[in-house]
């Protein structure tokens, strides 16, 4: 949560902009828009507000289209786990040490006591309003003005409702309201009732049913809303005070609609008559005619301007809203928390042959992905695409590529690749011993791969990373551990772009260097052709969280690549990652 409070922070700054431009489109399109179109923009500015929150991704386009096959072969997938030990799951070690895990920034968790600080706060004030407005229903009576009980339900056969709404009057306002979710009464006050004006009363009224027609009770609901988790952002202050002035103005056109153009003067007139005795809404969930003097003075320059609108001009407006929407949901990725956090390879699935498949049973309470490629008939298939572009730290299977460039550095080399023991006491006797690069990857000795490392430098390794696109890129953490559980990731779907581009010996190294890292994390032969394979595992404080198995199987007809990834609170290792994709590579009839 406290990581979430940082990008959450990073999000509102990117905000700020967005609002930014939808405030500089609204006044570019002021002239275009009807009133009620104006308003409805807004309701896209607080979905933009809702981003941030969503538990996923947001979705992309290109995610639409992604072909879902319905095969019987595939749907036999997933029915049962496959716990047989075979030659391969021996020959398939995992050795890991752990890593230590600072707390989350101190920064997060203060970011995340004042925001749930103010929260709190708001929604105080929010339960005290709601306990005046009980007073206020408490204290009111049914009308008993003929008047207007004459009146009302003409009102509601020229605003076409047929729902009877009661209507109550109390000493208690200066402005009518409506208010209520599923039972709506309207309130007027006693001081207007009295001044025995009925061309006044029949506007209030035609105006608080407008209200009702367009369900403004949801408006108020989202709004709050917005305005108890944004209680910090004044720009959200500000779009939500301009969204119940542009919701006035919209309700004052639905009344002008059902009016004869000469009555516009009068309308404006019961403005302009109540502006002085009306106040703004004190209650969050109530609707009504009230508003400042500024506020009063636009709606009235709004009523002095209105023509009705012709077809032209309603096309015009429906088009210049479509056009804004378009640009608001193209905006959406960037305020979304797993946008902010970079953790997420931006694939574009529809370009792929690409099929969901189903592996659940094969997960059991690991989440995680499997992600299975066919060179011959290139094709993907992928178990839970969400995880597979999630970027997670390699660990050992990052050793793939730190070898590869020991061998383009000619650290090492396809003849002779022994490091001699550093002499340090390892927990894994395999570890105590000089090492070669079979050894090295067969044992996943990390002293080896960091000895290469410390000769390769920062600015070689970081330079490689970028010229193949490996994950994230990121080499801030320590450079002895910026693999394990540090600052560098990577998803299952690059893992398994980079093992085809390493077959395709297009990623620039050497033949001979490229056999010989094959040659390191080549696990067993059988009548399907050859297995090759890297687990990894990272243990955080003890605890082993993310398991990792990566490779391909490579016979004379064909290739296929696979990479694997679990996570859990415990109990997710390299070994498990193996277990699972030898399971499924079998059921596919892959490897056996």
């Amino acid at each position: 949560m406290a990581d979430f409070m940082i990008r959450f922070l990073a999000c509102n700054i990117l905000l700020c902009g967005i609002i930014g431009i939808f405030l500089l489109i609204k006044r570019i399109f002021k002239n275009i828009l009807s009133s009620r179109m104006q308003y409805n923009l807004w309701f896209l500015l607080l979905g933009l507000l809702a981003v941030p929150f969503l538990p996923f991704r947001f979705f992309k386009l290109s995610e639409m289209f992604i072909i879902v096959p319905n095969v019987k072969t595939e749907a036999a997938i997933g029915q049962t786990l496959q716990t047989n030990i075979t030659d391969s799951q021996n020959r398939i070690k995992d050795f890991a040490l752990s890593v230590n895990r600072e707390t989350p920034s101190i920064l997060g968790y203060l970011l995340l006591a004042i925001w749930l600080s103010g929260m709190i706060a708001m929604l105080i004030l929010l339960i005290r309003s709601v306990l005046g407005l009980h007073g206020l229903k408490k204290s009111a009576l049914p009308l008993q003005s003929q008047k207007v009980q004459r009146l009302y339900p003409c009102c509601l056969h020229d605003t076409g409702i047929t729902k009877y709404i009661p209507v109550y009057s109390t000493a208690y306002l200066k402005s009518p309201v409506i208010v209520g979710f599923w039972k709506p009464c309207i309130y007027l006050p006693i001081h207007l009732i009295s001044d025995d004006n009925e061309t006044d009363i029949r506007y209030m009224l035609l105006h608080e049913l407008q209200h009702y027609k367009h369900k403004d009770w949801i408006a108020n609901a989202l709004m709050n809303l917005a305005g108890i988790v944004y209680w910090f952002h004044p720009l959200v202050w500000y779009v939500l005070k301009e969204m119940r002035i542009d919701r006035e103005i919209a309700c004052d056109t639905s009344v002008l609609k059902l009016l004869k153009s000469e009555d516009y003067v009068s309308y404006g007139n019961t403005l302009i008559n109540f502006a002085e005795k009306i106040s703004s809404n004190l209650f969050p969930f109530a609707s009504g005619i009230s508003g400042s003097m500024k506020q009063m003075k636009r709606r009235i320059l709004n009523i002095a301007s209105y023509q009705r609108p012709t077809l032209q001009k309603k096309l015009k407006s429906i088009t210049a809203f479509l056009l804004t929407s378009v640009l608001l949901l193209g905006l959406a990725p960037f305020v979304s928390t797993y946008a902010a956090d970079e953790n997420h390879y931006l694939w574009n699935s529809s370009s792929k042959n690409c099929s969901k498949i189903d592996l659940t049973n094969y997960f059991g309470d690991y989440e995680g992905s499997f992600v299975l490629y066919d060179l011959k008939k290139d094709t993907w298939k992928i178990h839970d695409l969400e995880h597979a572009t999630l970027r997670v730290s390699p660990n050992s299977t990052y050793k793939i590529y730190n070898a590869l460039f020991g061998l383009e550095k000619q650290i090492i080399s396809p003849e002779d690749s022994l490091i001699p023991w550093n002499g340090n006491n390892y927990p894994f006797e395999a570890w105590n011993a000089d090492q070669t690069l079979p050894t090295a990857m067969n044992a996943s000795v990390n002293w080896y791969f960091q000895a290469i490392d410390e000769q390769l430098g920062v600015s070689f390794v970081q330079e490689y990373l970028q010229k193949m696109g490996y994950g994230n890129e990121d080499l801030s953490g320590d450079f002895s551990s910026y693999w394990m559980e540090s600052s560098l990731k990577i998803s299952p779907i690059e893992q398994v772009e980079l093992l085809i581009q390493l077959q395709n010996q297009s990623l620039g190294f050497a033949p001979e260097n490229v056999k010989a890292v094959k040659d390191a994390i080549h696990i067993s032969s059988s009548s399907f052709g050859n297995l090759y394979g890297k687990t990894g595992t990272g243990r955080v404080n003890g605890q082993d969280l993310n398991g990792w198995f990566i490779g391909f199987v490579e016979s004379t007809e064909n290739t296929y690549f696979f990479a694997t990834n679990i996570h859990a609170a415990d109990y997710a290792d390299g070994s498990t990652a193996a277990e699972i994709t030898l399971s499924l590579l079998s059921d596919l009839s892959i490897w056996k």
